[in-house]
């Protein structure tokens, strides 16, 4: 800011006098347009020579005080003004008494840009650019964040579609209509993300988050295509940060990877899941879990089983794990249609036991039990594990939750 030489001040002048007194107020602000933080504002009799009375000014730019009625220069003085100049001032200023009068200081106006230099009214112009860019940013960063907040709800919600529709439809409905509200649930909330992340994508397309939410929402919708494009931009935004993070690493391969896996891609699913176990490995077991969750929902057997072989591997106490697999080997054992049982093989007896031995109260005990009896084995007494197989060395790692 520029600096104004009206003379030398010589001092506060002693009035002993006891005039009516008024009470001003007001705000000092920037050329920026923001609180001009600390100073000093005065008021002089005498065109700036004398500071008759003078107020501080406050972090925010506010500054009040109270003094005899009159006409008066108003100046303001930053604490870094030079003896004897002033940052800026208004002439013709009333005091009347017993008012409290508003003056603001404001540097923004034209008056006191008409004082400066070119080059300091170029500057000032630069600082106001900067300024309003740095502003629209942080307004567009606290929108985001607000919607990002929404967007966690809404998936949340999305997941929970399922026991929200049981809730809503009551304990008589039908699983075809179950499975047609759960649907209506998740569909709404998949849409309103898709929205609102394409709104913010427009206006923040530099951060990955939004990107990763709009591509978890399209693969909600099963807009795949898009759902990979999205989900390509956010690894690539992400990958070249100063310091990308491992978790939102991780969540945009393993999104990817199920993009691949429910579009029949299969390596390319395998890939993205082991890129990102790779990525976030605080969080394999749970990558490599809802691969072979995933594999089992679009009903690719032997893919189911592979994943599922390699999570257990990551994870060998998660019961889950043993049922995917038993239940991919199972679907292609032969029936013998004579004795009304399947044949299963002995690896996938040797899953639905270790299952039970790891969840024998689980929710899908009966069902475990039930398919080992059609195959005419007894569930009390399990077959043994192979030397080989992955879940003949329980760890100790957590278990991650299915996602379903």
């Amino acid at each position: 800011m520029g600096a104004t030489m009206l003379g030398p001040v010589t001092g506060v002048a002693q009035d002993y006098s006891q005039p009516p007194t008024g009470q001003i107020h007001g705000r000092v602000i920037s050329p920026t347009g923001q609180p001009q933080n600390g100073g000093t504002v005065s008021l002089s009799t005498d065109g700036g020579q004398t500071l008759t009375y003078t107020f501080p000014v406050s972090a925010n730019g506010e500054f009040s005080g109270e003094a005899t009625i009159g006409e008066y220069t108003l100046l303001y003085r930053a604490a870094d003004t030079p003896p004897g100049k002033v940052v800026d001032y208004i002439q013709g200023v009333v005091i009347l008494a017993g008012k409290d009068v508003r003056q603001d200081i404001d540097m923004t106006r034209q008056e006191y840009m008409d004082r400066l230099s070119p080059e300091q009214q170029q500057q000032i112009e630069k600082m106001r650019a900067a300024t309003a860019a740095a502003a629209t940013a942080s307004n567009v960063a606290t929108n985001v964040n607000l919607d990002l907040d929404l967007v966690n709800r809404d998936l949340q919600e999305a997941e929970q579609a399922r026991a929200s529709a049981v809730e809503m439809l009551g304990k008589e409905a039908t699983e075809q209509d179950v499975d047609a509200k759960t649907a209506e649930i998740a569909n709404a909330k998949y849409t309103e993300i898709e929205t609102l992340m394409t709104k913010d994508a427009a206006t923040d397309p530099s951060e990955p988050i939004v990107w990763t939410d709009l591509a978890r929402a399209q693969s909600g919708l099963k807009d795949y295509l898009d759902a990979e494009t999205s989900f390509k931009k956010a690894l690539d935004l992400e990958s070249k940060a100063a310091q990308p993070q491992p978790q939102i690493l991780g969540a945009i391969e393993g999104g990817l990877g199920e993009v691949y896996a429910r579009t029949l891609m299969v390596d390319e699913a395998n890939a993205a899941f082991d890129a990102a176990a790779k990525a976030d490995p605080d969080h394999a077991a749970l990558y490599l879990e809802n691969q072979a969750i995933i594999f089992f929902q679009a009903k690719n057997a032997q893919a189911q089983v592979d994943a599922a072989n390699k999570a257990i591997k990551a994870d060998p106490t998660n019961a889950f794990l043993y049922y995917i697999k038993a239940q991919g080997l199972a679907v292609n054992a032969p029936f013998d249609a004579n004795n009304d049982k399947s044949v299963l093989s002995p690896e996938c007896i040797a899953a639905f036991h270790k299952y039970l031995e790891l969840a024998p109260d689980g929710p899908l005990a009966a069902e475990v039990n039930t398919a080992l009896e059609r195959s005419e084995e007894k569930a009390s007494t399990p077959a043994p594990v192979p030397a080989d197989s992955p879940g003949s060395s329980p760890a100790n790692s957590p278990a991650a939750p299915p996602q379903n």
